[in-house]
């Protein structure tokens, strides 16, 4: 009765469910330490936001760049900014996540004569790219600016492109190491992202940039839970299909329709299937037969005319 279950069909779809069953399970270990590692993120964005701020050299310098776990922890500086060597990153979005213009980067000069990059900001883009924005001026003289510490950006761990040839001042990404080349100065490693400046700057300001999320999980859970009850509908829709087949061949048996018959039919290409009885014959048949008996008779009444 299962030997339906080596034909090359039920052998290929058993085969299936074998390998998906492995590949769904690890799709869903998958999502789940990716729900872990966005929990671990919002625990650490979250320590680093609540700890109290520190002078941006005990997490920084410029041979070194702040540790990964100390990521958003606030800083604070103080020094002067150097408008001359301001510089803005393209195809950067507002708070909204929806308006793209430019970041703000000013470099603050503290009184050792290096200097920490400063995201004072985001700014809407003017109609021509090309050109060096308008930006709001930095606030003159000695300034204590707080933020939070950020890493260098670079290609591998933001996913932007470094474009080259870009217009004069116009960067695609914020790194340090880059801008000490064009400020001619050492410069510590990572920036800023400003929060307070004091005293505080009168006039229009870049629009500054708000505390990163640190309160959602993403779906990554829910899509761990769904690809193990993928995984479990596998065997059970294979058991429901065999039991049906089952089920199909019982009711076929008890039709006096065997399912292992030679054909569509129940024929196979000599004649009728083995235990099945020939179809009857029919008025036109027993015609058929009549005239091929009374056939093989006139030749002989031909020949006796001859004779005669």
């Amino acid at each position: 009765m299962y030997r339906f279950l080596l034909s090359r069909q039920w052998v290929c779809l058993t085969l299936l469910g074998l390998a998906l069953i492995p590949a769904m399970i690890e799709l869903g270990f998958w999502q789940l330490h990716r729900h872990e590692a966005r929990v671990a993120h919002n625990d650490l964005i979250s320590a680093s936001l609540s700890a109290p701020a520190v002078p941006v050299t005990e997490l920084t310098g410029t041979d070194r760049g702040p540790d990964d776990d100390v990521r958003f922890r606030t800083v604070t500086a103080q020094g002067t900014y150097d408008t001359a060597h301001e510089v803005v990153v393209r195809q950067r979005t507002a708070s909204d996540s929806q308006s793209i213009g430019y970041f703000v980067v000013t470099p603050l000069v503290r009184a050792d004569g290096t200097a920490v990059l400063v995201n004072r900001g985001w700014i809407a883009a003017g109609g021509d790219l090309t050109r060096f924005p308008k930006v709001p001026a930095a606030p003159e003289g000695r300034v204590t600016v707080t933020g939070r510490m950020m890493a260098d950006e670079t290609t591998a761990s933001s996913g932007i492109k470094d474009k080259p040839g870009l217009p004069d001042r116009q960067v695609m990404l914020i790194n340090g190491e880059r801008q000490a080349e064009a400020l001619g100065r050492p410069v510590l490693r990572g920036y800023v992202q400003l929060t307070e400046t004091a005293p505080e700057p009168r006039g229009e300001q870049p629009e500054r940039l708000p505390e990163p999320d640190h309160g959602s999980i993403g779906p990554h859970m829910a899509y761990a839970v769904q690809w193990w009850l993928f995984t479990a509908a596998v065997p059970v829709g294979w058991v429901i299909l065999v039991r049906r087949e089952l089920g199909d061949r019982r009711a076929a048996l008890a039709a006096g329709d065997p399912p292992d018959a030679g054909g569509p039919g129940g024929g196979g290409p000599d004649g009728p299937a083995p235990g099945t009885d020939p179809a009857p014959a029919t008025d036109a048949d027993a015609d058929a037969g009549e005239a091929a008996d009374a056939a093989p008779a006139r030749p002989d009444r031909d020949r006796a005319a001859v004779g005669d």
